[in-house]
């Protein structure tokens, strides 16, 4: 389907997002290179300003613009040389927020992307495990149902938004013998007990980019946090 995109409307919100990121992202990109982390309320500033997750519906928190206007936060981000903070709101906005708009349920929907939009919430991606990279169907994760609950016991590596992330989509296997068919996928509230952050791990490039170890020890989420059904994971 072709959306019209009113090109002054989206050219007078580059130029929002370039005064935006002049103000807030120039001054310090070099001390944040320096230090290997943005701030955690960047996050906030960001999401004030408009700049995350701006294609998420009205209903859900967003603006219900075009794709069109993420691709220039995408853009401008990586022309005024920010690229780990590129990657890093890429990710939240363009993977995860997508990922809970298509398969989440309203509950899920409701719970998320308003605070997802508005930088309350951080968004991460949890697939990449120590032994485990494109091979997804190779990972140990495991989540086995225990009741209303899930058990979640494993661990997972470069994960981008790790160290900030409130909420994780994790891939894990809740059927060790069906094999790509017995992976699901769990939206995974950092706050619950049994979650931990590792290192955030040092790169050539992209220093500030934060990306992370993830470590998960008999953690118990309740069934309404799986995203999709059962074995939907490489859907």
């Amino acid at each position: 389907m072709t959306v019209s995109v009113d090109k002054e409307e989206l050219g007078m919100f580059r130029d929002s997002v370039i005064k935006v990121l002049e103000k807030e992202v120039t001054p310090h990109y070099e001390a944040w290179e320096k230090s290997g982390l943005v701030p955690r309320e960047l996050w906030n500033t960001l999401g004030n300003a408009g700049m995350l997750c701006v294609d998420v519906p009205e209903e859900w928190g967003g603006i219900g613009a075009p794709f069109q206007f993420s691709v220039v936060v995408g853009e401008e981000l990586a022309r005024m040389g920010f690229g780990a903070l590129s990657t890093n709101v890429m990710v939240h906005s363009d993977i995860v927020a997508p990922y809970l708009s298509h398969m989440g349920n309203e509950d899920q929907r409701q719970q998320w992307l308003p605070k997802l939009v508005s930088g309350e919430a951080v968004g991460a991606i949890a697939m990449t495990e120590p032994g485990a990279g494109s091979d997804l169907q190779a990972i140990r994760t495991s989540a086995v149902k225990d009741g209303d609950d899930y058990i979640l016991n494993g661990s997972k590596t470069f994960i981008t938004n790790g160290q900030h992330a409130d909420m994780v989509i994790v891939a894990a296997k809740t059927d060790p013998k069906a094999g790509a068919r017995g992976i699901s996928l769990f939206l995974v509230d950092t706050s619950l007990p049994g979650f931990s952050k590792g290192r955030n791990l040092d790169k050539i490039g992209q220093h500030s980019g934060d990306t992370s170890e993830l470590f998960f020890s008999d953690m118990r989420i309740p069934a309404s946090a799986r995203l999709g059904e059962d074995g939907q994971g490489f859907v």
